[in-house]
């Protein structure tokens, strides 16, 4: 009873509307309580971004503010996410508070506790630190749960520190920096920087360089000697254009306050860098100089930069990104220059000289933004931040993504080599149950990439209401699986899914394959039931179909009739109910090979009806299949072969055994008999003749 209850519970507080939206007024005892311990009093709400200052004693302590009023927190769902966060003066998160979210992988199978404990860790983090949900460096994701844990984690984070900057918390001190815009982000071409200033270039021809030197150089006068470009990396406009937003939102996170990060890059003959600097550590062919203080660069201050990532960038021969320290400080206000020393070989050098000053596009602005501006910054700060996010997870999950492409380059050599393959069963065979047992143990246990019909639900929703890619980009392995699936139809139909790709049927598979193995008797089911059967799935999906037009908290509700969850991502860890229909499925496979693939499984369905789509039938049949024969249809499976011989492909799951048989000439009849004919040829051509026959006298 208790957990219907607790479902019950969870389906009335998702078709709650969202109150998170609405953070303009002064906080409650239990709010503040929640998110900011020991504070005795709170302001009212105000500023941009808004934020309530928080009182300890009299004295200011810090401020509290909405994540969804700050970034318009999104969750996983596409829904709105509202956290309440409190910030104290040091920088560091005092409490965090879980108020509304509406994503539905949390009504069934995680519960409400398990999210307001993740949200809880975030408590005594510092937001300069570099903080990854669900990496070692990081703390652990919640079980089931993984991109709505990671997503939830960046909009902490993401509001924290646009409160911070804009109340002075973190950033420039006085002095130092002020009237630079930190946080504006508008995409700017490479074109577009330089028009803008934000990157600013020198080039020096041969020419040039001859007439300071007072010697030739080699070349044409009119060749590029040096093409220099110089930029201030530290605002947002500049560092995220030109780094990309992974590389850029990890810099700003390990910088200290008062660092600034400075981009030269260039083209030409003359190198910048040199190479001494390998040995002695120490950049002797440049320097910063700003009024009476001169930057010497060495290793310390030096970041490896491998390209840029503005929009028509060229190609450059040298590219390096620095540090430069707090002590002594460069302000990115005032001008500033950089200081070239190139001398030819064995000749005097001379100095040259390219300035920055601070473009108009990085100032400060000088009033507050309109209601109507603020906006059209957040909803780009959240399409931005979004693009970043999913940035972030391909990339710390790039040693995952290589081995799910090497195997899908596995399968796909496979499947165009089947003929080939087939014909070797013992060569067949330790490559699909190989395939299996990586499907099972590395795909599902480990990464817990199963697809699940909560996905063509989510799809076919997001369709309707407005797409966006970045949704479907948070979680790499189901996206690639779903790109992978959805060309193998047009091939192969569904089965190259059900077969080869879906964890809880390779379980299935296996499970049946170890009980045939201690001789656990198999039923039969007789073809007419069968074809009664399997019908269900498909009611099953158009009924969830049907349901998620108009809820779909209650069409996840209903997906639970997938077991995927309960025994793939959760590893059965849920109330008694779920395991217990989950095991009773595994069991019943035990008896009925695949008996949830068969007649239950609404994801199978879904693909099915597509599948029909598919431009090539590779699957290869004789006359005497289902007239004369019938053992393909016994062998089948999951019962996809008609008694006439012919291939359902709707519950066809490609996993190639009856193609096995088909090259078979010790079990396919017609192959025994021409075996058979073969071998009594042979043997007759073999006989010696016998003597004197055909003799004459």
């Amino acid at each position: 009873m208790r957990p219907i209850c607790s479902l019950i519970a969870a389906l009335l507080l998702l078709a709650a509307p969202v109150q998170g939206a609405d953070f303009t007024g002064a906080l409650s005892p239990a709010e503040l309580a929640a998110v900011f311990p020991g504070a005795d009093g709170s302001g009212s709400v105000e500023g941009s971004p808004p934020a309530a200052p928080v009182f300890r004693g009299g004295t200011l302590a810090g401020y509290v503010f909405s994540s969804r009023a700050v970034v318009a927190s999104t969750g996983y769902s596409g829904k709105p996410i509202d956290i309440l966060i409190g910030l104290d003066l040091a920088g560091r998160i005092a409490g965090a508070h879980l108020r509304d979210h509406q994503e539905p992988i949390l009504v069934i199978g995680v519960i409400e506790e398990d999210l307001v404990n993740f949200v809880g860790k975030f408590r005594d983090i510092d937001i300069r630190e570099t903080v990854r949900v669900g990496d070692t460096k990081g703390f652990d994701a919640i079980s089931g749960a993984t991109v709505s844990s990671v997503v939830i984690g960046d909009a902490i984070l993401r509001a924290a520190r646009i409160v911070a900057r804009a109340k002075g918390i973190i950033g420039e001190p006085a002095g130092a920096g002020a009237g630079v815009d930190i946080d504006t982000f508008k995409p700017l071409s490479w074109s577009g920087l330089l028009a803008a200033g934000v990157v600013q270039q020198l080039t020096l021809t041969n020419g040039q360089v001859s007439e300071r030197f007072g010697t030739p150089v080699a070349g044409s006068p009119d060749d590029t000697y040096l093409d220099l470009y110089v930029a201030l990396l530290t605002p947002a406009m500049a560092g995220r254009n030109l780094l990309g937003d992974l590389d850029y939102n990890s810099l700003m996170a390990e910088r200290q306050t008062g660092e600034q990060l400075i981009l030269l890059a260039a083209n030409g003959r003359w190198s910048f860098k040199g190479t001494g600097w390998v040995r002695s550590g120490a950049f002797d062919r440049f320097q910063i100089v700003q009024g009476e203080t001169t930057f010497r660069l060495g290793k310390d201050q030096h970041r490896r930069l491998d390209k840029l990532h503005a929009e028509g960038a060229p190609e450059l021969r040298e590219m390096a990104l620095f540090a430069l320290p707090s002590q002594p400080r460069l302000d990115p206000a005032r001008p500033w220059r950089v200081d070239l020393s190139i001398a030819p070989p064995g000749g005097e050098g001379a100095v040259f000289t390219v300035s920055y000053t601070l473009p108009a596009v990085l100032g400060e602005a000088a009033s507050a933004p309109t209601a109507d501006a603020l906006d059209g910054f957040l909803d780009e700060a959240i399409r931005a931040a979004t693009g970043a996010l999913w940035l972030d997870i391909w990339k710390s999950r790039s040693g995952r993504i290589a081995i799910l492409l090497v195997a899908l380059v596995v399968l796909t050599a496979i499947l165009f080599l089947q003929d080939v393959i087939v014909q070797r069963p013992n060569l067949f065979r330790p490559l699909r149950y190989g395939f299996l047992l990586f499907t099972l143990i590395w795909l599902g246990l480990y990464a817990g990439a199963q697809l699940s019909v909560v996905n063509v639900l989510t799809f076919s929703q997001a369709l309707l209401t407005g797409f966006q890619w970045d949704l479907f980009l948070l979680e790499p392995l189901i996206f690639i699986l779903w790109a992978y699936v959805a060309v193998a139809m047009l091939f192969w139909g569904r089965g190259v899914f059900c077969g080869w790709l879906c964890p809880f049927g390779a379980f299935q598979e296996v499970l049946n394959h170890g009980a045939r193995a201690l001789k656990v008797p198999q039923l039969s089911i007789p073809f007419g039931l069968h074809q009664r059967l399997w019908p269900i799935k498909y009611i099953a999906f158009l009924g969830l179909f049907a349901v998620s037009l108009g809820s779909m908290t209650l069409a996840v509700v209903g997906a639970e009739i997938e077991p995927f969850k309960t025994v793939i991502t959760l590893k059965l860890a849920r109330h008694w109910p779920f395991a217990l229909y989950a095991v009773a499925l595994l069991v019943a496979g035990l008896f009925v090979e695949r008996f949830f693939c068969r007649y239950l499984c609404p994801l199978g369905a879904a693909l099915a009806i597509p599948a029909r789509l598919r431009m090539f039938d590779w699957l290869k049949r004789r006359p005497a299949c289902g007239t004369l024969c019938q053992h393909c249809a016994v062998d089948c499976t999951v019962q996809a072969i008609h008694p006439d011989g012919h291939i359902n492909p709707n519950e066809c799951i490609h996993c190639l055994n009856c193609q096995v048989l088909y090259y078979d000439d010790q079990r396919c009849p017609p192959l025994i008999e021409r075996r058979k004919r073969r071998e009594r040829r042979q043997a007759t051509s073999s006989k010696p003749p016998v003597a004197g026959a055909g003799a004459t006298s």
